[in-house]
């Protein structure tokens, strides 16, 4: 849906680079790439908030891994992204199949983005131009976990915030502050998942259209 600045895709590897048309009229600003016929491999992100020469993964704490292989050190462009020959993301057999999520950020609706953490319970206030209804923050430079908070588990706009994470199985967690604003939100911790002094955070944000 290139109005909503998001598309699922569906290709085979090569086991060479490669580029796959993603659809959408702007380039993505973060894609994920899962393999669908082995399920030891795991799920290889790409974002804006650092260079097409890293990866990182949406089933793991760890941080940016450098390699070419992941993305042939190539952004993607309004038409494709690049694959280089990691086998978890552009197998060589010819009949390993993947799953590729596809995004970039539509005004209103969507925001793809990184900020730096102060370590401050007054934390960064990040604009998004909307009211966030759901949030995933990952540090880029340390191995914290995905975090999710959202505006339905937790509807008070102003405050704390149950947290889910995407790289773990563990029930629902426990809560820091961060508020949704009509413009974006603001940290109100010092938890090193989300706000430490110097670090870098990507996100991925939707936006909340109901009335207030």
């Amino acid at each position: 849906n290139p109005t909503y600045g998001q598309s699922i895709v569906s290709y085979t590897g090569t086991g060479v680079n490669a580029t796959v048309g993603h659809g959408l009229s702007s380039a993505p600003e973060m894609v994920i790439v899962k393999e669908r016929s082995d399920d030891t491999g795991n799920w290889y992100v790409w974002h804006t908030g650092f260079a097409a020469t890293h990866g990182m993964f949406l089933n793991s704490t760890s941080v940016t891994a450098e390699s070419d292989n992941y993305w042939n050190d190539t952004e993607p462009t309004n038409a494709v992204f690049n694959l280089g020959t990691n086998t978890d993301i552009n197998g060589t057999t010819g009949t390993d199949t993947y799953i590729a999520y596809c995004f970039h950020s539509v005004t209103g609706y969507s925001k793809f983005g990184s900020y730096t953490g102060n370590g401050s319970t007054t934390g960064p206030t990040v604009t998004l131009g909307f009211r966030p209804a759901f949030l995933m923050i990952k540090s880029s430079t340390q191995a914290e976990n995905w975090n999710i908070i959202d505006a339905t588990r937790s509807p008070t706009n102003v405050g704390n915030k149950a947290r889910l994470q995407a790289n773990a199985s563990t029930a629902e967690g426990a809560t820091w502050a961060c508020d949704f604003n009509d413009n974006g939100f603001q940290l109100k911790t010092t938890d090193g998942e989300v706000n430490a002094n110097s670090q870098t955070y990507i996100y991925m944000a939707f936006a909340d259209k109901r009335e207030y």
